[in-house]
């Protein structure tokens, strides 16, 4: 940006003494200009207000264009209003401020404490039934973890109906079941925009033997460079009701989340999923009740 007036460039250098500082960053977001940031200054020294603060007052932006600025400022990545084709229900993503995000912080705290603690990386999410999808959660908790700094990798397992590529926007391509089957040694994680910590590894083209293929070495060779190469790895599995494929997405992770639907969520059910699970060596690291 240019501007106008040496006199209105000290304006903004008078409340930017870091270039990440949120005048700065307005000015860098085109939400202010210099003679609007000679205006705020004024009304700093007027009002005893922050910058921010300040501006809002004047009406030059809104809440939510200073709660931007500020998450740049601290490095908090999340999707600006209107910025993006991420699914509504990405909300760790679309509205970070809000008490269903503090919720998938929480559960973020809850999961680096008992099973991100070093010694593991991988996890699958799985629903109990098929009525039930864990993408959603998956999704969410992938971009959480990014916020937080850790390099982190969601892969589409779920073969059969796959839904992240259509959660964040983007376009099918080719993804896992295409490098189980030896299809392409190329297909890699896409970068998942404005993340710069989370990657995106699709399901790929549905394939008619989806067991099968997760049974195959290729899918442990992926399992142990994922680990090499992120700090966290979750797996979006289907629903352990629906197929036999989230047994061996949980065995090669060697932990589950377990989602929960409200409505469906039946004790016998529970207690055949956690008896199998433990038969294969797989810890049952938490589980979450969802309402949709």
């Amino acid at each position: 940006m240019i501007f106008e007036t040496a006199a209105a460039d000290a304006a903004i250098r008078s409340v930017a003494e870091r270039d990440a500082s949120i005048g700065r960053i307005l000015a860098d977001m085109q939400k202010i200009t210099a003679e609007d940031a000679t205006r705020i200054v004024a009304r700093q020294a007027e009002l005893g207000l922050r910058f921010g603060e300040a501006a809002q007052e004047l009406g030059l932006v809104s809440a939510s264009d200073v709660q931007q600025a500020l998450a740049s400022q601290f490095d908090y990545q999340y999707v600006a209003s209107g910025q993006s084709g991420f699914d509504p229900a990405l909300v760790a993503a679309r509205e970070p401020f809000g008490d269903e995000a503090e919720m998938l912080r929480g559960l973020r705290s809850q999961l680096s404490v008992r099973w991100f603690n070093g010694e593991h990386k991988a996890l699958a999410v799985v629903a109990v039934d098929a009525s039930t999808s864990a993408a959603v959660v998956s999704a969410n908790l992938a971009i959480a973890f990014a916020q937080q700094g850790q390099r982190t990798v969601l892969v589409d397992a779920n073969m059969r109906m796959p839904r992240q590529h259509a959660l964040f926007g983007l376009q099918a391509r080719t993804g896992l079941s295409d490098l189980l089957a030896g299809r392409t040694a190329a297909a890699g994680a896409l970068p998942v925009a404005p993340f710069d910590r989370l990657a995106l590894l699709c399901a790929g083209a549905q394939p008619p033997n989806p067991l099968e293929l997760l049974g195959r070495d290729r899918f442990g060779a992926l399992n142990s460079a994922l680990v090499r190469d992120f700090d966290v790895v979750l797996y979006d599995a289907p629903a352990f009701s629906g197929s036999a494929d989230a047994y061996a997405v949980a065995a090669r992770a060697g932990g589950v989340l377990l989602v929960v639907g409200k409505r469906v969520a039946r004790q016998a059910a529970l207690r055949e999923i956690r008896a199998q699970l433990l038969r294969s060596g797989v810890e049952i690291v938490g589980s979450i009740l969802v309402d949709f």
